[in-house]
């Protein structure tokens, strides 16, 4: 498969799977019910289903495990944090991101760094990097994904971190985006390309797209990219 093709096909598992999903030998599975492997019929041509044991329903919790950025330390709600270290808790329920997914890490890496200030998460998911940031000093953070799914995951998230964040439902690509000093937008390469003009942050930092791909923003010019795994990340500057 195509690194374009490839790249598209697991975004729309991201987006139809966020709990979780296994990549081997040129073929994608995922753990689901009927209604699942309806919505994977409805946009694939080629799916097969087979039974899998009991139990299914937790097994996607064996891909999630805690990783190290700089000062923070991010890991699931079942596993325990060291003590007296920056601490982000993440349970993403149906909503995508517990900071294990290169592309989750990629972005961390660049908030440990950046200058603090303003952001908005576009895209949020769990929101584990709406949490990420307001844990290192962002502030005001605001959230947005078009998912309610993911905008209960975030304010649960937020809930449980102890931090403030704005999370509003929003469809990022057809509405408008509250400017900030950083944008975030760890999400498909389409999305990112489609935020059009009318995007206001200073910075933008953008992923979930293979190395081989670079997004196309009119006004931002761009300064650093880094990779993870044969995905990607890029920080942009407003013109």
């Amino acid at each position: 498969m195509q690194d374009g093709r490839l790249d598209e096909t697991l975004a729309t598992f991201l987006d139809l799977h966020p709990e979780g999903f296994e990549e081997g030998d040129g073929e994608l599975a995922a753990y689901t019910d009927a209604a699942g492997e309806k919505r994977l019929r409805e946009l694939f041509d080629d799916v097969s289903a087979a039974p899998v044991e009991p139990g299914w329903e937790e097994r996607w919790r064996e891909f999630h495990r805690p990783i190290w950025i700089g000062p923070l330390w991010v890991g699931p709600s079942w596993e325990e944090p060291p003590a007296d270290v920056l601490t982000v808790v993440i349970d993403p329920g149906r909503a995508f991101g517990t900071g294990s997914h290169p592309t989750t890490r990629l972005v961390l890496g660049f908030l440990v760094e950046l200058e603090r200030g303003s952001l908005v998460d576009i895209g949020c998911g769990s929101g584990v990097l709406s949490v990420a940031a307001a844990k290192l000093g962002f502030a005001p953070v605001v959230a947005l994904d078009r998912e309610q799914a993911s905008i209960e995951a975030a304010e649960r998230n937020a809930q449980a971190n102890g931090v403030t964040i704005d999370v509003r439902l929003v469809d990022v690509v057809a509405e408008a985006i509250p400017p900030a000093d950083l944008g975030v937008a760890n999400i498909n390469l389409h999305s990112v390309e489609a935020l059009g003009p009318g995007l206001e942050v200073t910075q933008l930092v953008t992923a979930g797209y293979f190395h081989s791909r670079m997004p196309e923003l009119p006004g931002y010019v761009h300064c650093e990219r880094r990779i993870d795994g044969g995905w990607a990340a890029d920080l942009f500057q407003r013109q």
